[in-house]
């Protein structure tokens, strides 16, 4: 079982033996090939079609016992040359196709690894959800990176301590091609210093970007994303983590727009006075419900709109259902789930119905899967394969074109025992292949090709939308005056 993940007992680094070339060869060659393309490229195929043939062509003259006799010889001489047809096969360099097929589900895990690593040279990977640079301001009590070893493993480093799951050392042995960096502000910051914090966070994003320029690079294109998989830089976005870190202002944005950010979260896990989150579905919920919209207001409506304008992402996670229908039914372009799954198998109010990843799949986004053990198993333990499990159920519902990879490392307390960090995601890969539903083309949708189509998509309505003015709305002041403890002026005035 540990070896399988390339793990001992003990959690040290498992080494099994390279693979045999041929048997890499091999693997990915099935993973090119659906299980009917297979069935028919079997060797046998036309042998048993021929054996077909000759029982057909013996029985139409029944009345010759010569010709009997003589179908009886030549069906004996087809199955004895289909036999050696499909030894020969099997036996050709040591492997044959039915071999490969075994491979599939053998342990060579080396062989996998190194299938999952052309793949990932051809597709980056791209992970929605990070929280470490929240975790620098919660752990360090600032947002300083002057001494902060993010350059080595900061995970071996006694003077940081285990509880670090991000760095570039293990972003590179994950081959992460692309993070989207959340910047993120607790709840309690609403209508007090939200929009000055969420500043910083992404200031955090654009400084770690500016240290390690032939490592990471800040990027807010889907070409210029690609552009850096090409150079083997590791493409860094912005995401907005809470609608309330825009302060109920669309120049706020706008202007998080202008420094990077390329996705919002509508909300955290507060409501806005614009947008219902999913704490109004927690019957233990902490958060006070100040606020309360029936999912979107008129100017959470208004925002949706906005975001597509700019060519930013809609982010559904932490959404009430009712938020999540009414911002589906009003969006003009695909939306995200940055780091969900799937409520079906896990009932949190985090995760996603079945009816809304019914009705992704007809608007063009997609979910991806969180790492969360909370997520993925409703508790405080998950494995490898509950991941699978989301990811498979949202497939199931939604289709393969609809679903990727959001862990929420450095946000997450409780990850999947065979993936603690952003070193893991090979492994999990890996564990795909061995599944006949996953050939190498769904693999490249699910790591990146998905939410790189949604960006392109995204993009493209930016562009029809530029003779739009930018959108004007105001919430209603009476809504929040009892809220804001920081308004300098009487706007009404």
């Amino acid at each position: 079982m540990f070896e399988l993940y390339g793990l001992s007992k003990d959690g040290m680094l498992y080494r099994s033996p390279p693979p045999n070339r041929k048997d890499v060869d091999i693997l990915e060659t099935c993973l090119q090939l659906s299980s009917p393309e297979i069935m028919r490229k079997l060797p046998n195929g036309d042998a048993l079609h021929h054996v077909k043939e000759a029982s057909v062509s013996t029985s139409l003259d029944k009345n010759k016992d010569a010709s009997r006799e003589n179908g009886r010889n030549m069906r004996r001489k087809w199955i004895v040359m289909a036999g050696f047809f499909f030894l020969g096969c099997a036996l050709v360099a040591s492997v044959g196709l039915p071999l490969a097929l075994e491979l599939r589900s053998s342990h060579l895990l080396e062989a996998r690894l190194q299938v999952v690593r052309r793949m990932l040279s051809e597709v980056p990977l791209i992970d929605g959800h990070n929280d470490f640079a929240w975790n620098l301001r919660k752990h360090r009590g600032n947002t300083k990176l002057q001494d902060f070893p993010f350059d080595e493993d900061v995970s071996r480093n006694s003077s940081w301590g285990p509880q670090w799951q991000t760095d570039l050392v293990r972003l590179r042995q994950g081959i992460v091609g692309a993070q989207f960096w959340s910047a993120y502000v607790p709840c309690e910051a609403q209508f007090l210093d939200a929009v000055q914090l969420t500043l910083e966070q992404i200031d955090v994003v654009r400084r770690l970007t500016s240290k390690y320029p032939r490592k990471i690079r800040l990027v807010t294109t889907s070409g210029e994303l690609e552009k850096a998989h090409k150079d083997s830089v590791i493409a860094s976005l912005v995401g907005i983590e809470g609608g309330h870190s825009i302060g109920t202002s669309m120049a706020v944005l706008r202007s998080f727009h202008r420094l990077g950010a390329r996705y919002m979260t509508l909300t955290h896990k507060c409501n806005t006075p614009w947008a219902d989150s999913c704490s109004v579905e927690d019957p233990d919920r902490i958060a006070p419900a100040d606020f309360q919209s029936d999912g979107l207001s008129t100017f959470g409506k208004a925002v949706v709109r906005e975001l597509n304008r700019l060519g930013m992402l809609v982010d559904l996670s932490h959404a009430s259902i009712r938020t999540m229908k009414d911002a589906l039914s009003i969006t003009k372009a695909p939306v995200i789930f940055s780091h969900s799954a799937a409520r079906s198998l896990c009932n949190s109010s985090s995760n996603v119905p079945d009816d809304v990843l019914k009705n992704l799949s007809v608007n063009g986004g997609l979910v991806m899967v969180s790492f969360d053990s909370t997520h993925l198993s409703c508790g405080n333990k998950a494995s490898m394969k509950d991941v699978i499990a989301h990811i498979n159920h949202i497939r199931g519902v939604a289709g393969v074109n609809h679903v990727g990879l959001g862990a929420g490392y450095d946000g997450i307390l409780s990850p999947p025992t065979e993936l603690p960090d952003v070193s893991g995601y090979p492994l999990l890969l890996a564990e795909l292949t061995r599944d006949r539903l996953w050939s190498a083309s769904d693999i490249k949708k699910l790591v990146g090709g998905n939410l790189l189509r949604v960006l392109k998509e995204v993009e493209n309505h930016a562009i029809v939308a530029l003779h739009q003015s930018p959108a004007e709305e105001w919430i209603s002041q009476e809504l929040i005056e009892d809220s804001f403890n920081c308004i300098s002026i009487d706007v009404s005035i």
